[in-house]
């Protein structure tokens, strides 16, 4: 074991040091009376006697003591080759902290969610979910490196795990691996990029017009908040970001990478099926015939691009063109064709049909997610001692004020 200070300019403060032996120094001068019967028997340099003396030496000592613990405290002590040995059992979230009194743990285990900064779960009984999830296989191995090598671990997790690696986690030690019944919450879906939609609804068109133009304006405006639907960016569904567009014109967007929506009655013009084929992305109803592909000469076969979440049948259809993609309506926008049309559901189903979640497969069960070992151990983290220094320091603070205060004291420092 060895003692190192991780601050030494804190014991500067070891100059308050003076303050309380001059508080105490007893500044009484120590004279001898001299009886003489003539001034003649008096010696020639008669000098007075001082001695250095303190008053009340144990409140002196009390105070000289609690100043050099505190010294000490801002120092910050660290003691290196003492690790806590106490085990540790680390909960992971999806896990009901209730199940845990019915559990064989060892009496002085120290109880901590796998979470980031380790909460102790007599601090936090519930985790909130947080707004970044960490990967468990990541919190696995930096909890391992962190722990002293000698330190027993036992992990509790939920039967599925959600936000984990793709091969199991290699660590340092064996753990204890405990699994109950349960499920981690799915962490949620993060979006690379703007979705950039532009409308083509016809405003005047009469009995032209093709249905569902109204219903699409809506599911787009679901995007979009209340606040910032004049400047066309916002916040939507899962912090997703849109930004949208609504025209009648026939011209050819100027985003190569946009969605475009044609609810026009008129045909798509051949400058539009260029833009697609360079990388674009075009929304047709349900009632449009794709033309004969150029580059193979055949009709083009669509396949199901999304499920309706009401009778499992495809909400689009779609097909590659070129470079681009072509998706399409299975049923007219009405609602007595497509029910799901009235359903607070659409738009977040029309979401995830134009731009599908890209998040990596996390799922796994518990079981088969036994943390591996032969990880080299990390370096032993140094113990801090202020937290055995503080109750040390207040109780000498509540001693040195009941000696300073009470009432069989006379007059002194």
């Amino acid at each position: 074991m060895s003692l190192a200070l991780l601050l030494p300019a804190g014991l500067a403060a070891l100059a308050a040091l003076l303050l309380p032996l001059l508080l105490h120094l007893a500044r009484r001068s120590q004279q001898t009376p001299l009886p003489f019967a003539a001034l003649r028997w008096l010696r020639r340099k008669p000098r007075p006697r001082r001695q250095i003396r303190f008053d009340e030496w144990l409140l002196l000592v009390l105070r000289l003591l609690l100043l050099a613990l505190l010294a000490l405290w801002l120092a910050r002590p660290v003691l290196s080759g003492a690790p806590d040995r106490r085990p540790w059992v680390a909960v992971a979230p999806g896990v009901d902290a209730g199940q845990l009194s019915a559990l064989p743990l060892p009496l002085d285990a120290r109880l901590h969610w796998l979470a980031p900064q380790w909460p102790a779960l007599a601090d936090v009984p519930t985790l909130p979910a947080p707004a970044d999830a960490a990967s468990i296989s990541s919190l696995l191995r930096q909890l391992d490196q962190e722990l002293p090598a000698a330190t027993p671990l036992t992990v509790i997790v939920p039967s599925v795990l959600q936000g984990v690696d793709a091969q199991r986690p290699r660590l340092s030690r064996g753990i204890d691996w405990r699994v109950l019944p349960g499920q981690m919450p799915a962490p949620a879906a993060a979006r690379t990029r703007t979705l950039a939609v532009d409308l083509r609804v016809a405003q005047d068109c009469g009995d032209n017009c093709v249905p569902g133009g109204r219903y699409l304006r809506a599911a787009l405006n679901a995007w979009q908040t209340p606040a910032t639907r004049q400047s066309g960016y916002a916040a939507g569904h899962r912090d997703e970001h849109a930004a949208i567009a609504t025209s009648a014109g026939k011209e050819v967007p100027a985003d190569g990478k946009m969605v475009l929506f044609w609810w026009l009655p008129d045909p798509v013009p051949a400058a539009v099926w260029r833009w697609v084929s360079d990388g674009g992305s075009l929304v047709l109803p349900s009632t449009v015939q794709l033309p004969v592909a150029a580059a193979k000469g055949k009709q083009p076969v669509l396949a199901p691009a999304a499920s309706n979440a009401g009778d499992g049948q495809p909400l689009l259809q779609a097909t590659r063109w070129q470079r681009g993609r072509v998706l399409r309506f299975s049923q007219p926008l009405r609602p007595s064709s497509m029910p799901q049309l009235l359903q607070a559901e659409f738009p977040a189903t029309l979401r995830q049909a134009l731009q599908p979640e890209t998040t990596a497969p996390s799922r796994v069960a518990a079981d088969t997610f036994r943390p591996l070992t032969g990880a080299e151990p990390g370096r032993a983290v140094p113990r801090d001692l202020r937290d055995w220094l503080l109750p040390i320091i207040l109780l000498l603070f509540a001693a040195e004020r009941w000696l300073a205060t009470r009432r069989s004291r006379g007059a002194a420092p």
